[in-house]
This record gives C-alpha cells, structure tokens and sequence, in this order.
C-alpha cells in the first residue's frame, strides 16, 4: 500500500474527550472515527487490525474444533420472551418494531437464536459434541459510553456455543475453549489472566471464567492471591468463612441518640468507635422482595454475592424512598432490631461473630448500642457477602489476596441447561430418552482486544504492535521523494519486498522527513526502512519499532536480514 493513497488521517493533538492511550492513539494514527456516541466507523488501518485479530482468533477456534457460521443481527423478541431474558437483560438491549409492528432486538448476544437454531438439528447423542461460533457486530444501549471502543454501544464479537450430551462433555468442551483464548490471547501479545467470574445476565451455573488484560484503565478489579495462580473478579471473589467465637458478656441493649450520624465514619468518630464493632445495614429488593443485609462496618455488602446466595440476578439497592417505607426512617439509622414484619434478614460470616454491637434504631437519629444476635434480633442465613479487602486470606489457602486492574477481553460460560430447557432444545440419548441439550458459551470482544493491545503496547511516540497484529511488517519510507535516487530505490524496494512475502507500507508521499518519522512512530509497525543520504551506494536504515534498535543495511542484503529480524522480534 503506498501511503499518498492510504485513508488515514492522522491527528497531532491529543482529541478533546479521549481520555486514555488507546482512544487517543486510534484517533490520532486514523485507526476510527466516531459516529454518534459509542459508535465508530474504521478506517483501513483499523480494520487490517481487526481483520488480523479476526484471523488468529479463527485459526485457533478452528483448531480447537469450533465451525463458523453468521447469524442474524435483528432476533425476533419472542425468542428473548421464551428465554425469560427480555424483561431480565434490561435497557441495554436494543429493541425495534418492523413495518408490521412485530417486536424485534438488535441482537447483544445469541444465545436464543443458537438454540433455536439447533433445536430441529442436534436431535441425536450421535451427532454431539458440536461447537458453532461466529464473528458479528453486537449492540448494547450503554448508559455511559466511553474509553472508545472498550466501551461501546456497537462492537464487533466473537460468540461460540458449545453442544453436549453429558456435564462430561462440557468440560471438556470448556477446557478446549479455556485452552484456546489462551493461545489467542498470547498469539495477540497480550499480558492477561484468566478469573474466576460471575455469569451475569448471560446465565448458567457452573465455571466461568474472564480473561483479563492487565492494565490501570481496566473498569474490573482483580483479586489474585500473592502465593500462588487463584485470581478472581472482586465481583465474586471468595472469602473464606472466617473461624468466629463470641468472647465477653453480653452488655443491656440500650437506645441512643445520634443526631446527624448517619455514616460509619460519622458514627465512627461522633461515638468514639471503631467501624468493625459497628453493624451496617443495607436493604436490598431481590426478586423485589425486601432483604436486609448485615456486615461489619468495614466492609462493604457485595450485591453480587447476595443474588447468588438466593440464585438470581434481581438484586437491586433499595432508595431512599423505598427504606423509608419499609423500615421508617431514612438510609443510615435502619437496623435488624423490630424491623417491621416480611423483611429477611441474612449477615456476612463475619457478623457471627460480632457482640455488643451498635446498630441502626429504626428511628431517625437513634441507634442501639450492645446488640447481639438471637437475645436482641434474629439473622435467617449467613454467607459469603462481602467484598473481598486487599490483605485477606486466598480462597485457596495459599498467600493473601491483591488487587490488580483488569480489561476484560473474553469470557467463557458453563451454561448447561438454562437455555436448553426454556427453548425445548432436546436431543435422544442412546436409550431413546429425551434431553435437553448441555450448553456452553465463549466470546471475545474483538474491538475490545484491539484497544486492549494498544494499552499495553504503546510509547510516548506512539503505537508499538505486536507483529502478529501489526496492519502492516514493514514501514517503507523515502525521506526526500525530490531526490531521484531515493525515490528510485524507494520503488525498487516496494516491489521486492513484496515479492518476497512482506506486506509494506510506502511512505511515497512529498513531506519533511520529520513528517515522516512522526507518522511513522505513530502508526508503530514492527519495522521501519528509511531510504535517505546512502540511497545512491543501496544502502538504507533499519530500525526496530520496539526496542529502537537502528542498523545499516544494503539492498543485496535486506531480504535475508529482514526474514532473521522477524525472528527475533515480537
């Protein structure tokens, strides 16, 4: 590709609302350009990136034994209906009526369609396992677009599903998918972990894992033990049950006055207490019935973990209004203590084992000091329900637990038969007896994984592509186009390193070698060959994106030099 033709304008400052490194160097190096908000058109550049992302990602999947196929964008919302999701998913689905006024979803995922479009097909034991995945657009209505692509409202997905006939066959089926975002997530020269994670809207019950690029942008905290390989999304980080045993003697329980402490920090400093001998209390609506959470007050009520302690995923904070309806007074002064009837109420392990407690009265500006479990209210059920801290034991018994920030690139569920049985997909087994179809599910955010490189490979210059993803080897540029020797083993070079396999950009066009080096760095692909004053002896400079490595090469030469480089670089 000659650059004088190429479609990519390049910005010198830094745009206005692009906040971290990858928006900024994919505006700046004409990689995008945005539409409407969280939506992005891309440029040639861009789309070589993707198209190379694309292409690992089908070789692997391909080899692990998955077979591509394209599914519709707009899915009937009856599907949705069938699946329970389409109340579930909430705002970010996109819906639309057609001309008949039939009720239509932009499609943010396709596990619906998949199901029914297997459920007249996988109708035997003999003809499973199978893998389909495709590569398409998806839509999500997000609230707040932002970081470009990471967090868009249009983007381009990979979506696999897997089809087995025994829990057996889906672990394997995981693993094989597990084994190879792994190689396509290194084959891409990222540095990532893979965590154990929460399902969310998509579902299922069994493992989960997300595969997470390390980076300070991440919108998702990683707890990963010090001493050995567990991480997890904070989301559903484990904590184990503490070893708790009430010591002392119970103290009267006494009603208190507590104008204008409302927070553990106010009540904290105003009573002189500290905030692990405080009871909070924080009123959810699951499955919109009211649930009273209890934990230390230095922790924090995991919302996560309680849907998964009752099984769902309609959990939501309960407002102002709502708290003062059901306990009668404002958020900051509700408690366990005569809580009104119909409310449950479930603690934190660690609430077992806290006496002469202060908590909320109830009543506006009044709390209760030495309360205790059983003499003074009661608890319904105990569990894991907070948030893991920095410092606390591994799930796993090794180490203690650290927080990193992560991008999360891929995901991979254990659905089973979630969908399955709400879309009647069955198949015969070997004695004549219908099943329903064990599912998994495997996606990868392909545009996400493009910004996610860039946040990991990039320099005050500009991009640093891994090869393997680079829109182009080799950066050919002749730095003064007026100079016929220069331009002349410019046009010599284009033709034979593209003979002998490379695909090359060149840098053809009338500007300042300045220019030119800038764009050059900006554009950051694995190697840059300037022609410049030793054009006339065949002589040019070679120069190594990465590292900045510069040799001196003659023409006879290149091609061989250039095959024992792209060896040793990544």
């Amino acid at each position: 590709m000659k650059q004088q033709s190429l479609f990519s304008p390049t910005m010198r400052d830094i745009p206005a609302g692009a906040d971290i490194a990858s928006h900024q160097l994919m505006l700046r190096a004409g990689l995008i350009r945005q539409n409407a908000a969280g939506i992005y058109s891309y440029l040639p550049l861009g789309k070589r990136v993707l198209r190379k992302v694309e292409e690992i990602i089908r070789e692997e999947m391909d080899e692990a034994g998955g077979q591509e196929l394209l599914m519709p964008a707009i899915q009937p919302a009856e599907l949705w209906e069938e699946s329970g999701r389409l109340d579930d998913y909430g705002p970010e689905l996109m819906r639309l009526k057609d001309r008949h006024t039939r009720d239509f979803v932009l499609g943010a995922t396709h596990e619906e369609v998949i199901t029914s479009l297997v459920r007249d097909e996988l109708n035997s034991y003999k003809k499973l396992p199978v893998n389909l995945y495709q590569i398409q657009t998806k839509y999500r209505d997000e609230r707040r677009p932002r970081f470009g692509v990471l967090r868009s409202r249009e983007f381009i997905m990979k979506d696999a599903y897997s089809f087995d006939a025994s829990k057996e066959g889906l672990d394997q089926s995981y693993q094989a998918m597990y084994e190879a975002y792994e190689k396509i997530f290194s084959r891409c020269g990222l540095d990532f972990r893979a965590v154990e994670a929460d399902a969310g809207a998509i579902g299922g019950k069994g493992g989960t894992h997300e595969f997470m690029v390390l980076s300070d942008v991440g919108e998702d905290t990683i707890a990963y033990s010090d001493s050995s390989s567990y991480a997890a999304n904070i989301e559903i980080a484990e904590v184990p049950k503490p070893n708790v045993e009430r010591r002392g003697e119970e103290k009267p329980l006494e009603k208190i006055d507590t104008p204008n402490m409302r927070t553990i920090e106010e009540l904290s400093a105003g009573l002189g207490i500290e905030a692990k001998d405080i009871l909070k209390s924080v009123l959810f609506f699951v499955d919109d019935e009211p649930v009273l959470v209890l934990c230390r007050g230095d922790r924090e009520v995991n919302d996560v973990k309680v849907g998964r302690y009752f099984d769902t995923v309609q959990v939501e904070s309960a407002s102002p209004e709502q708290v003062l309806q059901h306990t009668g007074c404002r958020p900051g002064s509700i408690g366990p203590i005569d809580l009104k009837e119909g409310i449950q109420i479930i603690a934190d392990h660690e609430v077992a084992g806290m006496m002469n407690s202060l908590c909320g009265g109830n009543e506006e500006d009044k709390h209760y000091t030495n309360a205790n479990i059983e003499r003074d209210f009661r608890v319904d059920g105990f569990g894991d329900l907070r948030f893991i801290q920095e410092g606390d034991p591994s799930a796993d018994g090794q180490g203690t637990i650290k927080f990193a920030k992560g991008i999360e690139v891929g995901h991979v569920f254990k659905l089973g038969t979630k969908y399955s049985e709400a879309l009647k997909a069955e198949y015969l087994d070997e004695n004549g007896k219908t099943q329903p179809l064990i599912m998994g599910c495997y996606g990868i955010g392909v545009s996400r994984t493009v910004a996610a490189i860039l946040e990991q490979h990039h320099d005050e210059n500009g991009i640093v592509w891994p090869k393997a993803v680079a829109p182009f080897d080799l950066h050919l540029l002749t730095l003064n186009a007026k100079k016929a020797e220069q331009s002349e083993l410019g046009t010599e070079l284009y033709a034979s390193l593209r003979k002998a396999g490379f695909d090359v950009l060149y840098d053809d066009r009338k500007e300042r070698a300045g220019v030119k080096f800038k764009d050059s760095d900006l554009f950051g692909l694995p190697v840059r060959i300037a022609c410049g004053k030793k054009a006339d002896e065949g002589i040019v400079e070679v120069k190594v994106r990465r590292t900045g490595e510069m040799e001196e090469v003659h023409k006879d030469e290149l091609p061989s030099y250039l095959e024992s480089l792209f060896h040793t670089i990544q």
